[in-house]
């Protein structure tokens, strides 16, 4: 009996981790202020197992997503920017909590800061 329990939580764990990469699937749209106004930043996420790609398309146009993981409902990942010549690497790190991707994007020229995704109806 308790072997039994054991295994059902196991795969209890299992089926809601999986459950969680799922939600991450799809697009998801954040409105950020920028110099002129608002800017949308468009986020196309796919999950395989713990590995997160995909892309974010914003002012400087599409970006792939680098060193991309989501454990549960952690997710991270980062973007190379190219600015006339140069590179510079932002980190996102956050949480997925239903409809919400919210994460803090630390790197580049300015200092850490809060973005809030949310996932696109199509």
């Amino acid at each position: 009996m308790k072997r039994q329990i054991i295994t059902l939580l196991g795969l209890m764990s299992l089926t809601s981790w999986l459950v969680s990469a799922a939600d991450i699937d799809g697009k998801w749209t954040a409105e950020i202020a920028g110099r002129g106004g608002q800017v949308t930043q468009t986020l196309m996420l796919k999950a395989d197992g713990g590995t997160l790609t995909g892309s974010l398309e914003g002012r400087g146009g599409s970006m792939k997503i680098s060193n991309g993981t989501i454990n549960g409902d952690d997710v991270s990942f980062s973007v190379v920017r190219e600015f006339n010549g140069n590179s510079m690497t932002e980190q996102y790190k956050g949480t997925l909590s239903g409809g919400e991707l919210k994460l803090t994007v630390s790197g580049g020229r300015r200092g850490p800061r809060e973005q809030v995704f949310r996932k696109a109806s199509t």
